[in-house]
């Protein structure tokens, strides 16, 4: 049987490869998907769609047992963990049937089984019927990644989770180890400390969430410890003495190993790129540490070969993914307006209670960048509708370049921040000024007019403080 034709193959159906597929296919490119598990990858099934599901009902959870402040009765609160986790995976089971009729809508062949590339332009798939082989005169690489896992500290799912296990708890731990203080490793933490698990966090770095601005990280481990959580920073977790029913962890702090039982670990600890079993070498696709290396195009080097989200490096998050996939569509389709996407522009959320947000530069990169600056904060407690909320507690702070009045950066923690945080990305896209952000009116009564007195504060001009 001839091999079926199309003008793009994309390997992997996550937020990158079906958003890649469907602007290929919206652009009149004959499009095929090839997806070896899940319509939607891990960000859909495993990843962030399921993990809101559950912090949702943590959140709830929690204010069920603040009912009183808020005038209300709530008796007898309590859990189903199942019920929890049911929830979580009908959530990603809608959204992942969602991709399929989007992807037939949109008429993209799709093809269950597992890819790899012998040769330019020839992908083979190992579907449940054998073996089928297509053809395309462009291939987008989106297989994403993985849980990375240290030697001594592997997963087995009974004892030592990842992010899969941690999705589906057979039972609700105790005692919780979390290796790793990333978006994965708090948001595991703040789920399971909110549903009662005694919760310590060990982070290797010098402070937890250790990608964001130094005081929000120091705002943000408070909080956790103020929520019970134990945090452990400077500290690595040298080795895991597994028993039945528990875990002996030796933990190095200071310079002393400390041993400490648990009943269940979870270890965050990163990701590796899916690059394994694809042929991708053969081809002449370079790869370092398990990342695909692409120019800002994302163009491998190899001629109709490219790699889009989390195989092609960091931010690992998935809007970066979809919207390399839609750049990549564009420019094989040939428009000629198709531009780059910034690093510095693409927002991250951590959904941990606080909630994290932040795009560009923090205070300390911006000064190890060479510029001057100039920084606004403003409270939560300074805010009506925080108050009205019950969520006195969160910051928003502004880094902006004395010289020019440039937005650098905007870092977040507090109720809603992952919602918020967009108004400085678009601010960003727009290349505003101070000035501008001084003279939009914000509506009131909002957690938004705190990104205003944030700007405010900046330039000495703050109304609420």
């Amino acid at each position: 049987m001839a091999a079926k034709s199309f003008d793009v193959v994309v390997v992997g159906s996550g937020p990158g490869g079906y958003v890649a597929a469907i602007r290929a296919a919206q652009l009149g490119l004959s499009t095929c998907v090839v997806e070896r598990e899940h319509l939607g990858g891990i960000c859909l099934n495993w990843g962030c769609i399921p993990t809101k599901a559950m912090l949702r009902s943590s959140e709830v959870f929690h204010l069920m047992h603040r009912a009183k402040e808020f005038g209300l009765k709530a008796d007898n609160v309590g859990y189903d963990l199942d019920a929890v986790v049911k929830r979580s995976r009908q959530v990603a089971g809608q959204l992942s049937s969602g991709i399929g009729h989007l992807l037939k809508k949109n008429k993209v062949t799709v093809i269950m089984g597992e890819g790899t590339i012998p040769a330019k332009g020839r992908v083979s798939v190992k579907t449940e019927k054998g073996t089928e082989e297509v053809t395309a005169k462009h291939i987008i690489l989106a297989t994403g990644a993985r849980a990375r896992e240290l030697p001594g500290l592997e997963a087995d799912g009974d004892l030592v989770w990842t992010y899969k296990a941690a999705l589906t708890p057979k039972r609700m731990p105790k005692k919780l180890l979390v290796i790793g203080s990333g978006a994965i490793g708090i948001e595991f933490a703040s789920f399971y400390n909110t549903l009662g698990a005694d919760t310590t966090v060990v982070e290797v770095m010098d402070r937890v969430l250790p990608v964001e601005d130094e005081e929000i990280s120091a705002f943000a481990k408070k909080s956790f410890e103020k929520q019970g959580m134990k945090i452990m920073q400077k500290a690595m977790v040298k080795q895991l003495d597994r028993a039945k029913g528990k875990v002996t962890a030796h933990i190095e702090v200071g310079g002393k190993v400390e041993k400490h039982d648990f009943d269940t670990v979870i270890s965050a600890v990163g990701i590796v790129g899916n690059v394994e079993g694809l042929g991708l070498e053969a081809l002449g696709v370079k790869i370092d540490r398990t990342h695909v290396i692409t120019d800002e195009y994302c163009r491998t080097g190899v001629d109709g070969v490219y790699a889009i989200g989390d195989i092609a490096g960091a931010p690992w998050l998935a809007h970066k993914a979809s919207h390399e996939g839609v750049m990549v569509a564009e420019l094989i389709a040939g428009k000629n307006d198709v531009h780059p996407i910034k690093p510095n522009s693409i927002a991250g959320c951590t959904y941990c209670h606080p909630q994290v947000a932040s795009v560009g530069l923090s205070e300390a990169k911006a000064k190890e960048a060479g510029y001057s600056v100039k920084v606004g904060k403003f409270p939560f407690i300074g805010n009506g509708k925080a108050i009205a909320l019950g969520e006195p507690e969160g910051l928003i702070k502004t880094v902006f370049d004395a010289k020019t009045g440039e937005l650098l950066g905007a870092h977040m923690i507090g109720a809603e921040v992952t919602e918020l945080i967009q108004g400085y990305v678009v601010g960003q896209a727009l290349e505003t000024t101070e000035e501008d952000l001084m003279h939009t009116v914000f509506p009131h009564p909002t957690l938004s007019e705190m990104m205003h007195e944030s700007v405010l504060d900046a330039y000495d001009r703050v109304i609420h403080m």
